[in-house]
């Protein structure tokens, strides 16, 4: 199949606060023990005065434009996935462009939750295999840690902040995106949730409970949907393109927990040093947590040209998404 966007840079960033395990035995009623064997997850940066997403998001960008060697005023378009902007208005994505002087580049969010980074790699590959000559950036940024209740120990634990940003070019040597694969089911939105703030229930409302202007969620509800899910996109992924999952050199699943990911390799039949694994040091961290883990599996050489590499994730809404490149 023709190639489409092509990766040409990564770059992260991450908050220099870490909280362990250790710091949240001592803010709520759990243990590193129950925390690591429910969610697999060690530790999680969390921001601290004078940081925030838009920040974050401008960092990532900088050190993904500068591995692909491009300058700011050359990026068309300025795609950022959140779901924790600074503002309602502007947009996280405007507030990049003015950050890095990219003059040239128009700018939007994109508001999938987990699924948000690929859907954003999407919209970007379907511009760039009608002009291949575009440039776009692609990010996904969360400041998670302003939308959990830090009383509740079913949620607290699970969220991150960081971003991860991506520089999109067109394919070269036929390297680059094969297919994306975007899903959604609005009926199951109740699962996992953010109900304050909105216009349905402003700041402030006397209508709603204190807690459902942070992260709700059932949990077990959504840990059966999202392992389903992941599952089928992923292998639709594949069977569009005529592969296996023995053709695959990297799955990078979104880095929700250990269970969820654990499953779903089970599933594909796929052998540990196959699936990219690094939620133990970050937590959830929503749409920055494959860019991320993308990153890292690049820096650690395990990201050859050439290589199959499948992006899977799911998300609140319910969202969920696949994009198999040959890296």
């Amino acid at each position: 199949m023709k190639t489409g966007a092509m990766f040409k840079g990564l770059g992260v960033a991450l908050p220099s606060r870490v909280l362990t395990n250790q710091d949240l035995e001592k803010m709520v009623d759990t243990s590193d023990e129950w925390i690591t064997q429910r969610t697999g997850i060690k530790e999680r940066h969390i921001v601290g005065p004078g940081e925030s997403n838009s920040k974050l998001a401008v960092e990532a960008a900088k050190k993904a434009l500068a591995k692909a060697e491009i300058a700011p005023e050359e990026l068309d378009l300025i795609i950022v996935a959140t779901l924790t902007p600074d503002y309602l208005m502007p947009s996280v994505a405007v507030l990049v462009q003015d950050q890095l002087g990219a003059k040239n580049a128009g700018a939007f969010d994109v508001a999938a939750t987990c699924s948000g980074f690929i859907y954003g790699v999407s919209i970007a590959d379907q511009f760039i295999r009608v002009d291949p000559s575009k440039k776009i950036l692609v990010i996904g940024s969360e400041v998670l840690s302003h939308k959990v209740n830090w009383e509740d120990r079913t949620t607290c634990v699970l969220f991150g902040d960081g971003a991860g940003a991506a520089v999109l070019t067109g394919p070269e040597d036929n390297r680059g995106v094969l297919s994306t694969h975007l899903h959604a089911d609005g009926s199951l939105w109740h699962l996992l949730t953010i109900k304050g703030c909105g216009s349905l229930y402003p700041p402030c409302s006397d209508d709603l409970p204190r807690e459902e202007y942070f992260i709700r969620m059932q949990g077990r509800e959504v840990f059966k949907h999202a392992v389903r899910a992941m599952e089928e996109v992923a292998l639709e992924a594949l069977q569009k393109n005529n592969c296996s999952p023995d053709d695959l050199a990297l799955v990078v699943p979104h880095q929700a927990n250990i269970r969820i990911i654990e499953a779903l390799r089970e599933r594909l039949g796929l052998p540990r040093e196959k699936v990219y694994v690094n939620v133990h040091k970050y937590g959830n961290t929503s749409a920055a947590s494959i860019p991320l883990a993308l990153a890292e599996a690049e820096e650690e050489g395990r990201l050859k040209p050439g290589n199959l590499v499948l992006l899977v994730a799911f998300g609140g809404g319910f969202t969920w998404a696949s994009a198999l490149i040959r890296w």
